[in-house]
C-alpha cells in the first residue's frame, strides 16, 4: 500500500509593515533667496557677461589708450551711434542674410549627402571620402577661387559658406545615423516603416543631439567664415555686412566702432545659441529625455 502523501505546509512571510523609528527626523530645509537666485543659469550667464565687461572697463582705463582698446563705455556709445544712423543695423542685417542662404544651402546638402550615406554603400564610402578631404581645408582658403570661379558677388561668400556648414553637419548626422541601435532599427522595420519614413521617423529623432551638435558647429563655422569673408570681399567689392563695418572703420581709426562691430558679431552668436538652438534643445531632446543636463 501506497504511503500518504503529507502536503507540505506553506510559509507565510508577514511583511514588515512598521513605521519608521520615531527618532527619524527628515529635515527640509528651505533655500535662501542667494541659493534660489543662483539656481537660475540665466542669471548666473549674466553675472559672467557682467564681470567680463567690468574687466573690460577696468583694463581699458589702466590701459589708457583708446586708439588700441577702447573702453567699455565708449564701445556701447559707439554701438549706440551705429544704430541710431543705420549703420550697424544695415550691416548686421547684410551679413544676416549671407549666413541664412549659405547656411541652409550647406543643411540641405549635408542632409542628402547623409540619406544616401546610409542607404548605400557607394554613398557612405563617398561621404567618408569626401568628409575627410574636405572637412580640414579652411572655408576662407578657398575664397580666392571662389572669387574666380564667381566673380565680385554673393555667390563667393555663398560658396565658402556652403563648404564651412556642409562637412561638419554631414559628418555627424552620419555619425548620429550610424549610431542607432539596430533594435530601433528593426522596431521601425516591424512597423512597416522603409526608406525615407523610416529616416524621418526613426533614424533622425534618435541621432537628433548629433544632428543639433551639427548644426550648432556649422553655424559658428559659417558666422566667422563669414566675418572673415567680408573684410576681404567689402574691401574688393565695396559693400558687405558686419565684417566690412570693421574693415572701414578701423581704416579711418575709429576703433570704439570697431569694438562695436564685434559686439555686434558677439552678441548675434550669444541671440542664435540660447534663442534658437537652445529652444529647440528644450523642445525636442530635453522633452524626449535624452539630454543629461
Amino acid at each position: 500500500m501506497a504511503e500518504p502523501v503529507t502536503a507540505t505546509p506553506f510559509i507565510i512571510r508577514e511583511e514588515n509593515t512598521s513605521q519608521a523609528p520615531a527618532d527619524l527626523v527628515i529635515e527640509r530645509r528651505r533655500l535662501t533667496v542667494f541659493e534660489r537666485l543662483w539656481s537660475i543659469g540665466a542669471l548666473r550667464k549674466a553675472l559672467i557677461l557682467i564681470a567680463i565687461a567690468l574687466f573690460w572697463e577696468g583694463y581699458a582705463r589702466w590701459a589708457d589708450n583708446e586708439l588700441l582698446f577702447p573702453t567699455f563705455t565708449a564701445t556701447l556709445q559707439a554701438m549706440a551711434e551705429g544704430i541710431s544712423n543705420g549703420k550697424l543695423l544695415t550691416a548686421t542685417w547684410g551679413s544676416l542674410k549671407l549666413l541664412l542662404v549659405g547656411y541652409f544651402g550647406g543643411i540641405i546638402l549635408a542632409a542628402l549627402m547623409s540619406v544616401a550615406a546610409i542607404s548605400t554603400k557607394i554613398g557612405n564610402d563617398i561621404l567618408e571620402t569626401m568628409t575627410a578631404m574636405f572637412n580640414p581645408l579652411p572655408a576662407i582658403a578657398l575664397l580666392p577661387l571662389a572669387l574666380l570661379w564667381f566673380g565680385l558677388g554673393m555667390g563667393s561668400i555663398i560658396f565658402v559658406l556652403i563648404h564651412s556648414v556642409l562637412w561638419p553637419v554631414a559628418l555627424n548626422t552620419h555619425s548620429g545615423f550610424t549610431a542607432v541601435s539596430p533594435t530601433l532599427r528593426m522596431v521601425g522595420r516591424n512597423y512597416g516603416l522603409r526608406g525615407l519614413p523610416l529616416v524621418f521617423k526613426v533614424m533622425i529623432p534618435a541621432a537628433f543631439p548629433s544632428i543639433l551638435a551639427g548644426l550648432k558647429i556649422g553655424w559658428a563655422f559659417a558666422w566667422r567664415t563669414l566675418i572673415a569673408a567680408e573684410l576681404v570681399f567689402g574691401a574688393t567689392a565695396g559693400g558687405g555686412g558686419l565684417g566690412w563695418y570693421v574693415f572701414e572703420n578701423k581704416n579711418i581709426l575709429e576703433i570704439p566702432s570697431v569694438f562695436a562691430g564685434l559686439l555686434s558679431v558677439i552678441i548675434v552668436g550669444l541671440v542664435i545659441d540660447n534663442f534658437v538652438f537652445r529652444v529647440i534643445e528644450r523642445r525636442t531632446i530635453a522633452r524626449w529625455g535624452m539630454s543629461h543636463g
